[in-house]
C-alpha cells in the first residue's frame, strides 16, 4: 500500500486540481466535479479537503488579484505538487493493478 493515502472525494478533488493545473480554485473544482459525477456537492467540503490536501503537502495556493465582480475579494488558486502528483500516479496504479485481476467474466 502507498505510504500517503487519499480516501475517494480527496482523490476526485486532487485530479481535478491537476486537470485544470494553474487555473483550479473553489468554484472551478466544485463545477468540474459537479460536472463529472452529475449530482450537488457542497462547496464547504471541497474547501476542507483543499485545506487538507494543503497540510499534506499535495497542493499549494496562492491568491489572485482583487476584482470587482468579486467584491473585492481574492481568488484562492490552487496547484498539485510533486508529492501530490505522486500520490494520483500510486493511487491509479493500485486501482489498475486490482481492477487487471478481475477475471473475463461474461454477464451476458
Amino acid at each position: 500500500m502507498a505510504q500517503h493515502s487519499l480516501g475517494e472525494f480527496e482523490e476526485l478533488v486532487l485530479l481535478m486540481v491537476a486537470a485544470q493545473h494553474d487555473e483550479a480554485y473553489g468554484v472551478s473544482i466544485l463545477s468540474g466535479l459537479e460536472k463529472e459525477l452529475d449530482k450537488s456537492i457542497n462547496i464547504s467540503a471541497v474547501h476542507v479537503v483543499l485545506k487538507r490536501m494543503e497540510d499534506k503537502e499535495f497542493v499549494r495556493s496562492r491568491f489572485g488579484g482583487i476584482t470587482e465582480e468579486r467584491g473585492g475579494r481574492r481568488k484562492k488558486y490552487y496547484v498539485i505538487t510533486a508529492l501530490g502528483k505522486k500520490v494520483l500516479d500510486e493511487q491509479f496504479a493500485l486501482r489498475t493493478s486490482i481492477y487487471n485481476r478481475i477475471p473475463k467474466i461474461s454477464f451476458g
